[in-house]
């Protein structure tokens, strides 16, 4: 699932997934945003007839999603984890969010359908998903010799100098200047 996101991030031309940006550097998003995470644990090991569906639905929805941005998904990010993966997704709002979740016109409603009648509470596969709601100024980051990843992908990379340099003054709070590190070029 990690490759799941491979080339299909908007970002600017010639920018890749292993594009490094030698230094430092965090990302901004204009106005509130939502940070879902979801993921899948396989709890049965052998019952691939449960847990590979639920694995494989996960990416045509990413690619539908990512193909029609006027539905409200900034950026994902798939990770593999023992016995399971995650998906990290940006989103514009919890509006958007919950029309994907419910439209059935869209694919999400159709493969939770499909998940209660194949699997249901037979604990094969466990399923999860956490919601944050992030207003605006509310979070910070920062990315030291990386691609652009996570928030940066989703919104504006930027370099961490003068009143992005530390995470308080990122926050929008006083304080000390950085820790001496290398610079940005």
């Amino acid at each position: 699932m990690p490759e799941l996101m491979a080339g299909r991030t908007h970002k600017p031309k010639g920018d890749t997934m292993d594009s490094i940006h030698p230094g430092r550097y965090t990302a901004e998003v204009q106005g509130p945003f939502v940070v879902f995470i979801i993921g899948m644990r396989i709890n049965r090991i052998l019952a691939f007839a449960r847990w590979l569906p639920v694995a494989r639905a996960m990416r045509p929805m990413v690619e539908h999603l990512l193909a029609h941005r006027e539905l409200g998904l900034l950026h994902a990010q798939a990770y593999a984890y023992w016995r399971g993966a995650a998906l990290v997704q940006y989103w514009r709002s919890f509006e958007h969010l919950e029309r994907f979740a419910r439209d059935p016109a869209l694919s999400h409603l159709d493969a939770w359908q499909r998940f209660n009648r194949a699997v249901g509470a037979d604990g094969s596969v466990g399923i999860w998903h956490e919601t944050y709601l992030v207003q605006a100024g509310q979070y910070e980051c920062v990315y030291g010799n990386m691609p652009r990843f996570g928030l940066a992908a989703a919104g504006r990379h930027m370099k961490a100098v003068g009143a992005r340099e530390t995470a308080k003054r990122r926050l929008g709070r006083e304080g000390e200047p950085a820790v001496p590190s290398y610079e940005t070029p």
